[in-house]
């Protein structure tokens, strides 16, 4: 049993040193963190009409010259 889990032992060892390699080969391939580009940034979050000043302001333009009343039957 000592002798079989040694060898497991050695074994996950190479496996991972084979890993750790290979990753830093990978690495070094792609270049310093400084020359990947950067990802975009967020798309701006749009505003309700309710919270926007220009568009309220607006309203309050076409409600004053009678634009946003609708027509009465």
């Amino acid at each position: 049993m000592g002798k079989f889990l040694l060898v497991v032992i050695v074994f996950a060892a190479v496996v991972y040193a084979c890993f750790y390699l290979l990753e830093k080969a990978r690495a070094r391939r792609s270049g310093p963190p400084s020359s990947r580009p950067r990802p975009k940034a967020p798309p701006r979050r749009t505003v309700a009409p309710d919270d926007d000043d220009d568009f309220l302001r607006g309203l309050n333009r076409r409600r004053r010259k009678g634009e946003g009343t609708p027509p009465n039957d």
